[in-house]
């Protein structure tokens, strides 16, 4: 539809009604509340753990200090906004409020891709060459990764900026459960699905480029780990990866469903997709940093 065939709309505010499905709204408020202060309260200690003990300013630390510092990010981006219609009603939010929480929300969802990935890097050079990982990586290389790949993924919002600001709105009504990208173009007086198409390639580019950086390196882990010989190294290699393996899981298992499965043709409900977007923001915020705190025999 041609935006000069509708009525524009200057839009102070949008009213935000993803969530008008969900039966149980205070329980589900209340169990969202103390996830999101849970992980909030975990991914804060961690960074605080890390930042005071200066046994711990080493590279595979501040790439853990980066993941917690990421997902803080990425809840707080959608979790404050979700609980404040769920337990209070309040739906409403304003322009740009809106316009910075789409940016926290892709940065946050780009730089969780990113902080994973590096942190594969980050096992493989420990395992495979672990006389020259700390000639490979040290602390002043780790901080300007991780500072280079935040500058990436601020990059990557000059797309969703550049095409969400010069098109004219028609309505205020969100009907997803925060504002994000494809949520505001919903909104808009033009066709959306030449947008939908462009994001989703972008989406798919970052997904898949990330994701099979991850499975290459750990190709290259599993076969350095086949050439040891003490099955006590074997086992402590695998535990080294344990906790990297199972937030990958929490973070690329609901992108992955909900992302691609859908575009070959799954079908799922509302609250389907909801659930598993919810699912991939808490999921890794929550179990990161109990992964690396019970699991790290430093942080223990």
């Amino acid at each position: 539809m041609s935006s000069q065939n509708v009525s524009t709309k200057i839009i102070s505010e949008f009213v935000i009604l993803g969530l008008d499905t969900v039966e149980y709204k205070l329980v589900t408020g209340v169990v969202l509340l103390l996830i999101y202060i849970f992980a909030l309260l975990a991914n804060t200690a961690n960074v605080c753990f890390i930042a005071m003990d200066k046994r711990l300013h080493q590279p595979m630390y501040i790439f853990i200090c980066n993941l917690a510092l990421v997902d803080m990010l990425y809840s707080s981006s959608a979790c404050p906004t979700m609980i404040g219609i769920l337990l209070a009603g309040y739906k409403t939010i304003s322009f740009i409020p809106c316009i910075l929480q789409m940016c926290a929300f892709h940065v946050g969802g780009v730089m969780e891709m990113f902080a994973i990935a590096v942190m594969g890097l980050d096992r493989l050079i420990a395992i495979s060459n672990p006389l020259r990982y700390p000639v490979i990586l040290n602390s002043t290389r780790t901080v300007l990764i991780s500072v280079l790949l935040w500058l990436v993924a601020g990059s990557v919002l000059v797309f969703p900026l550049a095409t969400v600001f010069p098109l004219p709105f028609c309505s205020s009504n969100i009907q997803y459960i925060f504002c994000e990208y494809a949520s505001l173009i919903r909104a808009t007086c033009v066709n959306p699905n030449p947008y939908f198409n462009m994001i989703s390639i972008l989406t798919f580019v970052l997904l898949f480029s990330s994701f099979s950086f991850i499975c290459l390196s750990y190709i290259r882990i599993i076969v350095a780990v086949m050439k040891m010989t003490l099955k006590g190294d074997k086992k402590k290699m695998f535990n080294t990866c344990l906790s990297h393996l199972i937030i990958i899981i929490c973070f690329y298992v609901p992108m992955f469903v909900r992302i691609v499965l859908t575009r070959l043709g799954v079908v799922l409900t509302t609250d389907e997709c909801n659930g598993l977007m919810v699912g991939a923001i808490l999921g890794p915020s929550l179990v990161n940093p109990f992964m690396y705190c019970f699991r790290t025999r430093d942080q223990k």
